[in-house]
Parts: C-alpha cells; structure tokens; sequence
C-alpha cells in the first residue's frame, strides 16, 4: 500500500520520473502471477516454518541461553500469542554467551543461513540487530529494548532442522 496525497499518488504513475522504478509499487504480471501461486502453500510453509523456529527456541532455552521467541511459555506474551497465532512464527531472538565479538563468531561461522537483515525467506536468515536493524538507535534505547550487543535473530527457513542447528552450532 502506498500512502500519500493525490499529487504524490500520481507522481508514482509517472514512470518516467523513475520513482515507480525506484519503489516498485507495480509488480509486473508474472510477479503477480508467482506471489499468487505461492500463496496457495503459504500455511504448509508457515507451519514447517514455526515448526523449526520452536524447536530452536525451546533448544536454545534448555542450554541456558536467553531465548525471545513467543511460542515460549517463558515469553512475556505467549498467551496472546497462543490467541493469535497457530504457532510462535518463523523469527527467533537468542542472546549468545559473550558480547559482540561472540555473536559476529556464530554468524561468520554459518555457511548454510544467509547473513542478512532481511526476514521471510524459505532459506534461513542470521542477523546481528545491533548493527543492522538497530544500528542508528541509540545504545540505551537499544539495551531498554532487549536489542543488545550479542543478541542475534534467526528467519528459521525450511532447510531440515538438522542443518539449522549443525550450522548455528559451528
């Protein structure tokens, strides 16, 4: 959705001051076409998806590590969780033992999960908030929202389960 006065709107229209290009408020067809197919097996995905996600939280947890994950018992919002979701989603949060030194090791080690900010992929995706998503926050806002130096956030993806934990386990 794209938001905005009616002059602005309009401006999108215009491809030919580039803003349509830049921005890609129009998928082409064949986009539209893919987004559409994908989305018939999108809750087949989703529940494999939670279902991983989970698994590595509730590892995690056991090992002693601080886990954010809402399908934890433990999280501060389960149970509105458990009246708006299936399951606890797709995305994990896990502090590492150590600081940041400590987080960017787990993260160079991985070979299979991809090193990005982006979330919601098939494939499994790591990211260091602190830096990325986070990195322009000021350092005490950071720590009052749990955004700190060796906390990492993990898209569980389809991958087996296995392989998740082997390459985070490196």
């Amino acid at each position: 959705v794209v938001c905005g006065s009616q002059e602005f709107i309009d401006s999108l229209r215009n491809v030919n001051n580039g803003a349509a290009m830049l921005l890609g408020p129009v998928m082409d067809s064949l986009r539209a076409a893919s987004v559409l197919k994908n989305l018939r097996t999108l809750h087949i995905r989703m529940k494999k998806h939670s279902e991983n996600a989970k698994y590595l939280a509730e590892k995690f947890e056991n090992d002693g590590l601080k886990v954010v994950y809402p399908g934890l018992k433990s999280h501060a919002q389960h149970d509105l969780c458990k009246k708006q979701m299936r399951n606890g989603g797709a995305v994990i949060s896990f502090e590492v033992k150590g600081g940041k030194d400590a987080a960017w090791k787990v993260i160079d080690s991985t070979r299979l999960l991809s090193i990005t900010a982006n979330l919601g992929d098939v494939k499994s995706t790591i990211t260091h908030p602190a830096s990325t998503t986070h990195g322009r926050v000021a350092e005490e806002e950071r720590q009052k929202a749990g955004v700190t130096d060796n906390l990492l956030r993990v898209s569980v993806g389809l991958e087996t389960i296995e392989d998740i934990q082997t390459d985070l386990q490196r």
